[in-house]
């Protein structure tokens, strides 16, 4: 889009400098900022597209900060909000009369919280809607009512965070257990530290069966023989950047990969989204396979499981 290059953030260690780059680029005025939309819509000006995303450069890092909290580089997520100014320049109206910080706000927050989700969730079944406005906001919910960090809610809680963001309350229930933290068990009852005791003491023995310790096994080998089946469909390139980005605890950088493979860092990005499809996909249906009954030998079942057996589905939730 852009006929020179746009600053680039390399690291953490270097969000001091790339904040003070993108200050120079001056903010523009509503008229100016008029004209270099038209320009770039009615004449393709890359330029004036050029200028358009420059000058909201601050405004992906401002809404980048807020992010910092899923534990993930703020070098990719500014990346990923950069992609997102860019998505809005190109189907801005400037005719519509709101400004292009108004409009490019959505398109900015949705690239960055689809990133996070992608690297929150190595082979995700499907994100609802109601999944993603937990995600990025039963945090802030639970400290308006001061509900605790950790641990189960309170009915009167679910239902509370249940009517003020209009998802059903089992969904609350399932996202605060998915997104609870570890917590000590010596930790005391109470925020005061006096009195009921420490949460160990109400620890009660519901130590799993055998039987069901076998059937989560299985489901566990089944679950990862589908992942290592489903990278036979990526093509070298794609398996090494895959493999990379999402089956290491220290993930390679996009600019490390596009250095690796000379390519740039979009289309790196761009090869691993289409492999995360790929293999998303391909586990599906062995997934689906292992469900299925014809899959196994006439009246048999599976190791230690019961006659009704509940879906593999539903433990990858």
């Amino acid at each position: 889009m852009a006929t020179t290059s746009m600053p680039v953030l390399a690291n953490e260690g270097g969000l001091s400098r790339y904040l003070d780059e993108i200050r120079k680029f001056p903010m523009l005025q509503p008229q100016e900022e008029f004209d270099l939309a038209k320009r770039w819509r009615d004449d393709g000006d890359r330029e004036a597209a050029h200028k358009l995303v420059t000058s909201h450069l601050r405004l992906v890092a401002k809404i980048a900060m807020g992010y910092r909290g899923y534990g993930l580089p703020v070098s990719e997520v500014v990346s990923e909000g950069n992609v997102g100014l860019m998505q809005a320049v190109k189907r801005f109206e400037p005719e519509k009369g709101f400004r292009l910080a108004t409009y490019a706000m959505w398109w900015i927050k949705a690239a960055i919280q689809e990133y996070i989700l992608r690297s929150w969730s190595l082979v995700k079944m499907g994100t609802t809607a109601n999944q993603k406005k937990l995600f990025f906001n039963l945090r802030k919910a639970k400290s308006r009512i001061s509900a605790l960090e950790d641990g189960d809610l309170k009915p009167e809680h679910v239902a509370h965070i249940s009517t003020q963001l209009g998802v059903p309350e089992q969904d609350v229930i399932e996202m605060n257990r998915r997104l609870g933290g570890d917590a000590s068990l010596n930790a005391p009852l109470r925020a005061g530290g006096e009195g009921d005791g420490e949460w160990q003491d109400w620890l009660v023995d519901d130590s799993a069966s055998q039987e069901s310790l076998l059937v989560a096994a299985e489901e566990r080998d089944n679950r990862h023989a589908a992942l290592m089946d489903a990278l036979g469909v990526l093509n070298p390139r794609e398996r090494r950047i895959f493999e990379a980005r999402r089956l290491t605890d220290d993930p390679i950088t996009l600019e490390e990969l596009s250095g690796e493979f000379g390519v740039s860092r979009e289309r790196v990005r761009q090869i691993e989204v289409r492999a995360f499809e790929k293999v998303q996909e391909a586990v599906k249906r062995a997934l689906a396979r292992i469900e299925t009954p014809s899959a196994r030998a006439p009246g048999a079942r599976a190791p230690g499981a019961r006659k009704t057996a509940p879906a593999l589905g539903a433990a990858t939730r």
